[in-house]
């Protein structure tokens, strides 16, 4: 498990067992992650996100809760955002997510991921349930004063057109 330049924004190395079958994971043992210094982290629910096509993009979206992400297939570009007050509002961080890694985004960070892979399986556990009236924040990926390198261009990704409608990143200035 490593530290990132956002404060709580986890990355975590995990075991790919293969064999002629495919592969096994751990993808999340509480144990393990405890030992290494996780923080507490009660699961409540959790999601799963298919993508078929490569370009797909979602986010930026900030939930009230924090969020564990893994894939189970494929590869996929992650661009987390700090939007918290403090220090580091607007640090971006980015990973290259596959089966071998996975990442605890602290509450109020926004995550946004773009598939590089078709058929791309993301997982994530959250410490909340989802609720219509949660306070979300939501913001434009592909804002310019983010400065996000996101591999493929706007005009390739696929995205829905609530995404599309986020708010840029100045609107958060305050």
């Amino acid at each position: 498990m490593s530290t990132t330049s956002v404060p709580g924004l986890l990355k975590i190395d995990l075991d790919l067992h293969l064999d002629g079958r495919g592969w096994f994971k751990e993808g999340y043992q509480s144990a393990k992650l405890s030992a290494q210094g996780f923080p507490p982290f009660e699961v409540v629910q959790s999601n799963v996100s298919f993508n078929a096509e490569v370009g797909v993009t979602r986010g930026i979206h900030a939930e009230p809760w924090d969020k564990y992400i893994s894939l189970a297939h494929g590869r996929a570009f992650a661009a987390i955002v700090d939007l918290r007050e403090g220090a580091t509002f607007g640090k971006v961080e980015t990973v290259d997510l596959h089966p071998g890694n996975a990442l605890f985004v602290p509450r109020g960070c926004g995550n946004s991921y773009q598939t590089t892979t078709p058929d791309v399986v993301y997982t994530y556990l959250v410490n909340a349930h989802w609720s219509p009236s949660a306070k979300y924040t939501l913001i434009q990926a592909f804002d310019p004063e983010l400065g996000i390198p996101w591999p493929i261009g706007e005009a390739d990704a696929i995205r829905s057109d609530a995404d599309r409608g986020h708010p840029p990143f100045a609107s958060l200035r305050r």
